[in-house]
């Protein structure tokens, strides 16, 4: 028995390696497929992210008996409001914020040359290949800021491009909300009643899993935004909104995220005054631990059941090949992979002979 499913095995994955060496051959016929999803990737996602934010409230409104149409509509209003309220109060202060900020990086990059060419002033004895080093930096530091400028122009640039697929997602939204539950029957018309039943769980599982992470980062990430503002704004850190803003974001990612929200804050309370860097590191330290011991186990729990050094090792995978873009979508990526990859196996263990059910 172990021979025959050792082979049987053996010739599943030859021919998984036949079936993508093909597809790779004939890549050019699916070029149009991927243009195609890569033009449509932008609403579909973001109105998929509001769509599981949103979609319990519609769920909710239709136990009380108010119809799914209506329900739909409600939501529109609420989403609406909220997006009128962040445009007439929010944007201008964060607009005003992050303009100040690039207008005041040249300075702190004249502040950075003068403190190293004072901190060298000061050495009596420096080995030459530091010193050559230290000098290296000083020269480069312009070219250093010019390129994170430029950088952030460029990332400006991008945000514009998306605006017109950003204008697609209401739409998008509106039939998620108002006929996303009719996707699963219509798909199990066509499949026999064992397979029916499959689907249904597999959509329900990977619907359970999506869900519990982006509702649950969700809340986490707008506590902890709203803890670093109040924290920033009691040591009266310069640019405390777009600076919350910033870690609400990184904190959906996991363990990384964090960190990196800490780095920008630490900088400008640096420039500021050398002790609210400490301070900074005090606020989101203590936003962090207060997340991490009361919000997110109530909130999160371990919905999706991932350990800590997979999360880190697909997170820095992730950076290296997609980015940022990477950084943020990697996680529930995986959940939903491993998600189906687990029906799946349980599907064919469920169907082989109860005294030998092992894969090997």
């Amino acid at each position: 028995m172990f021979q025959k499913r050792s082979i049987r095995i053996l010739i599943t994955l030859i021919l998984i390696f036949v079936l993508v060496y093909l597809i790779y051959l004939t890549r050019f016929i699916f070029e149009p497929v991927g243009a195609y999803l890569t033009a449509i990737a932008v609403p579909i996602i973001g109105a998929g992210i509001i769509f599981y934010i949103t979609n319990p409230i519609v769920n909710w409104l239709e136990k009380k008996k108010v119809p799914r149409i209506a329900g739909t509509f409600i939501v529109f209003l609420l989403v609406v409001f909220f997006v009128a309220i962040v445009i007439q109060f929010i944007a201008p202060i964060v607009q005003k914020q992050f303009s100040n900020f690039v207008d005041s990086v040249p300075k702190m990059v004249d502040n950075t040359i003068q403190l190293f060419e004072m901190w060298q002033e000061n050495q009596n004895i420096i080995p030459p290949q530091f010193e050559n080093a230290i000098q290296n930096m000083i020269d480069n530091l312009s070219g250093y800021a010019e390129r994170i400028t430029s950088g952030i122009i460029g990332v400006i640039g991008q945000i514009f491009s998306f605006i017109f697929a950003i204008f697609l997602i209401p739409f998008f939204l509106f039939f998620m909300l108002k006929d996303g539950y009719k996707f699963v029957p219509f798909v199990t018309k066509f499949l026999s009643p064992a397979k029916a039943e499959s689907f249904k769980t597999l959509t329900a599982n990977i619907n359970h899993t999506l869900s519990s992470f982006i509702q649950g980062q969700f809340i986490v990430s707008v506590c902890v935004g709203a803890m670093l503002y109040i924290g920033y704004l009691i040591i009266e850190l310069n640019y405390s909104l777009t600076l919350a803003l910033f870690g609400l974001v990184m904190n959906f990612i996991p363990f990384v995220g964090p960190f990196l929200s800490a780095i920008p804050a630490i900088i400008v309370g640096f420039f500021q005054d050398p002790m609210l860097a400490v301070w900074a590191t005090v606020v989101m330290v203590v936003a962090q631990q207060i997340e991490s011991n009361f919000i997110s186990p109530n909130v999160m729990g371990r919905a999706l059941s991932l350990h800590p050094l997979t999360v880190i090792t697909l997170i820095l995978a992730a950076g290296g090949i997609a980015g940022f873009i990477g950084l943020l979508f990697i996680i529930p990526a995986y959940a939903v992979i491993k998600t189906i990859i687990s029906h799946f196996y349980h599907e064919w263990q469920r169907k082989q002979p109860e005294d030998d059910p092992d894969l090997f």
